[in-house]
């Protein structure tokens, strides 16, 4: 089975939103970090994958018609070539609302809470470690707390995603936008009597956190 449809955005634009409406209209099962964490035998393909080595694409994407959120977003170009069939997807927001969220929730989550725990996980540990090389070190060149630098990071990488993916194969989308262009891009009906999906881990995220601080403290 091979991906239709490919997301090229970064965490904390509407990504867990998106796998909800693609699974709606019938490109489920989606690829989304979450599978990560419900499938533990992914994470040594990942690994091997962010540390450069050969990626067993169909092997890890095997009963996903769909795949978004990062660690897959990292790897767009490389997707888009593997499934030409395959629509991109690239979910925006205000950058600055990105950036307050990405540190709020996600950012702290892989550098304090859970690697704190993730130590006696050695899976999850590696692939933690693979996830910091590849997106907070290799994407934003370590310095995602450099607000100006992390924005400009997300702005070049939106259009970039512009000028590599031809227009017929892109959609720039935002979750405001809701159903109707998500539909026509992916030629499908609109679901009837169904409001966009609106799925946010970022307060879940965050309890986690204060509970994490509040241990810490003890």
């Amino acid at each position: 089975m091979a991906l239709k449809v490919i997301g090229a955005g970064f965490g904390r634009t509407g990504t867990r939103s998106l796998k909800a409406a693609l699974e709606e209209l019938g490109f489920g099962r989606c690829y989304h970090m979450e599978e990560v964490v419900k499938n533990p035998g992914h994470l040594k393909h990942w690994v091997e994958i962010m540390q450069g080595g050969k990626a067993d694409w169909e092997t890890l994407f095997k009963g996903y018609q769909s795949a978004t959120d990062w660690p897959t977003a990292a790897y767009y170009q490389d997707l888009m070539t593997v499934y030409p069939e395959a629509k991109i997807i690239l979910t925006v927001r205000d950058p600055d609302s990105w950036h307050r969220s990405v540190m709020n929730t996600i950012y702290q989550a892989g550098r304090g809470f859970f690697s704190r725990f993730t130590r006696i996980l050695p899976s999850v540990h590696q692939f933690l470690n693979a996830m910091e090389r590849v997106v907070w070190e290799g994407i934003f060149h370590n310095k995602l707390e450099d607000k100006a630098h992390a924005v400009e990071v997300f702005q070049n990488h939106i259009a970039e995603v512009k000028r590599i993916v031809p227009k017929q194969r892109l959609l720039v989308f935002e979750a405001r936008h809701g159903w109707e262009p998500l539909c026509a891009f992916l030629d499908v009906p609109v679901p009837a009597h169904k409001p966009y999906p609106h799925r946010n881990k970022g307060a879940l995220v965050r309890q986690f956190l204060k509970y994490g601080n509040l241990t810490k403290s003890r």
